[in-house]
C-alpha cells in the first residue's frame, strides 16, 4: 500500500461537497471524507480541495490544473464533466479532451490520479433520460483516457446502488451524506487503503414501491424546485459558482471542512 503525503482534489460541486453540509457550517463531501481516511493511514497528510461548484471540465482544467501542479501532489482526484452533460451543445470528445489534458499533466508530474465514470442519470431523475446517451459517450471517452495515462478509475455505471434515491440529495444533482460516504469508500478501495473494502458496491436494502401518483408529484415538485431554476440560471448566463473560490486552496493538515469562500 502506498502512503500519500499531498492530496489535491479537482472538480465541481460534487468534489466541493454540496449535499453533505451547508454554506454556513461547511461542506464535508467525499473528498474531505477521503482525506480523513488518508490521514488515518498517513498522519502527515496535507490536503487541498480546489473544486468550485458549477464548473465545467474546461474551466476545471483552466482554473485548477495549474494550481494543482504547483502544489506538487502525489495523489489527485479528478471529477469533471457532469456539468457539461446537462448543457446545450455538449461535445463528449471536447469534454473528455479537457479531462485527458488533466490526466496527462498530473500523471506526467508523478501524481497518482483517480477519476470516475458517471451513473445512469435517467434512473436518478427520469426527466433526464434523454441525456443518458451523453453519459454513455463521455464515460467511454473517460475510460479510454484513463487507460492511456494509467489513471485509476472508479467505474460506477451500471452498479445498482449508484442510482438509488438514498445516494442523492433532494435536488438529485448532488450526493447525499450517505452518497458522499460511498464515493469516498470507493476511492479508498481503489487506492487499496487500509480498512477499505468493496462494501461500497453493495445495493441498499429494498424500499417499498411508491404509488404512481406520488412518483408523478415528486417529479413535478423536483422540476419546479430544482431543474427549473437551474435552467433559468443557464438562460441568464449565471452559475451557482459565480463569485466563489476554492474552500481549501492550500495544502494544509487534515481538519474539518470550511465553506467555499466568496471571491476577493
Amino acid at each position: 500500500m502506498t502512503a500519500y503525503a499531498r492530496y489535491v482534489a479537482l472538480g465541481d460541486s460534487q468534489t466541493e461537497g454540496l449535499g453533505d453540509g451547508d454554506d454556513v457550517n461547511g461542506h464535508r463531501g467525499w473528498a474531505d471524507r477521503l482525506a480523513e481516511h488518508l490521514a488515518r493511514v498517513s498522519p502527515e497528510l496535507r490536503y487541498a480541495n480546489l473544486a468550485v461548484r458549477g464548473r465545467v471540465a474546461a474551466q476545471i482544467r483552466d482554473e485548477q490544473l495549474g494550481a494543482a501542479l504547483a502544489l506538487r501532489p502525489d495523489l489527485v482526484t479528478v471529477m469533471a464533466g457532469m456539468n457539461d452533460i446537462i448543457r446545450p451543445g455538449f461535445d463528449a470528445a471536447a469534454v473528455a479532451g479537457a479531462v485527458e489534458e488533466m490526466f496527462a499533466a498530473l500523471t506526467g508530474a508523478g501524481a497518482h490520479v483517480v477519476s470516475v465514470t458517471f451513473p445512469d442519470i435517467g434512473k436518478i431523475a427520469p426527466m433526464a433520460r434523454p441525456l443518458v446517451p451523453r453519459v454513455l459517450d463521455l464515460n467511454d471517452h473517460i475510460r479510454s483516457a484513463a487507460a492511456r495515462h494509467g489513471v485509476t478509475l472508479v467505474d460506477t455505471y451500471g452498479l445498482e446502488f449508484a442510482t438509488d434515491a438514498r445516494m442523492w440529495s433532494v435536488d438529485r444533482l448532488h450526493a447525499s451524506p450517505v452518497g458522499h460516504a460511498r464515493i469516498a469508500a470507493a476511492m479508498a478501495h481503489a487506492l487499496g487503503l487500509a480498512g477499505s473494502d468493496d462494501s461500497w458496491m453493495l445495493p441498499f436494502p429494498p424500499l417499498p414501491p411508491a404509488a404512481r401518483w406520488r412518483v408523478a408529484a415528486d417529479e413535478v415538485r423536483w422540476f419546479a424546485t430544482f431543474a427549473g431554476p437551474w435552467m433559468a440560471r443557464r438562460l441568464r448566463g449565471r452559475s451557482s459558482g459565480d463569485g466563489r473560490t476554492a474552500k481549501r486552496p492550500d495544502l494544509t493538515p487534515w481538519a474539518q471542512p470550511i465553506s467555499g469562500r466568496p471571491a476577493r
